[in-house]
């Protein structure tokens, strides 16, 4: 059974790999990061699909006419601050990205399953619950609107500008309350802008157990076994 799974994981990599790059920018996903999201999301193995890979010239527009409506999904991000200092850095959205629903709102804890992360300095930071002093504090998951990339939490917890090439991060929805204002970037406050290098977005979705292939099988079996005998009467 790992077997069968590793194929295809190796397989979704690779062609999450083959999908088109940004000149001369290697795809952020490789092997080790797959892994990683996928201790980090802990719903088992995943196949994870490119929706999309941020091209010259592409703009927040671009960006929604690939993944709106596209269901749960990891966002990937190269950064880098004036320095020449780079990270890569993300969140996972469990809901579909849309270009005009504003704020998509999680009252109860059952819903506030997304989470950003940093995957250079490695750490990861889910919406605070409503157990905390303000209730509401967690709840606004993620901004839906046209003119902005994929943007997460109220602070903004971690920004992509209409032009996606720019970037900020203040935790407010995400992480410990207690670092409120904090860069996940970085770990600086205040909210430095950071040159967005490469972006990448992933469709989610599980891997059947191998299990669960043979009883699909078995039943696509027996409705053409059924419909043969049907035509034959």
């Amino acid at each position: 059974m790992k077997a069968n799974v590793a194929a295809v994981v190796a397989a979704a990599i690779l062609a999450a790999m083959a999908a088109p790059a940004t000149a001369h920018t290697a795809p952020l996903l490789d092997q080790v990061l797959y892994g990683q999201l996928e201790r980090w999301l802990g719903a088992g193995p995943l196949y994870l699909d490119n929706l999309y890979t941020r091209q010259a010239g592409d703009d927040s527009l671009d960006f929604h006419a690939a993944v709106d409506g596209r269901g749960s999904s990891f966002t990937l991000l190269r950064v880098s601050d004036s320095a020449g200092a780079s990270w890569i850095v993300g969140g996972y959205n469990p809901q579909s990205w849309f270009s005009n629903d504003g704020w998509h709102v999680t009252e109860r804890d059952l819903q506030r399953t997304g989470f950003i992360f940093n995957y250079t300095d490695p750490a990861v930071y889910r919406q605070v619950p409503t157990s905390h002093i303000l209730p509401s504090q967690g709840s606004r998951q993620t901004y839906n609107w046209f003119d902005h990339g994929p943007t997460f939490g109220a602070g903004p917890d971690l920004f992509v500008d209409d032009l996606l090439n720019t970037s900020i991060s203040w935790q407010l929805t995400y992480g410990d309350p207690d670092f409120e204002g904090r860069s996940i970037i970085d770990g600086t406050y205040g909210g430095q802008f950071m040159r967005i290098n490469a972006l990448e977005i992933y469709a989610v979705a599980p891997i059947p157990e191998p299990r669960t292939y043979a009883m699909l099988l078995a039943g696509l079996g027996a409705l053409g076994l059924a419909s043969v005998r049907r035509r034959s009467s």
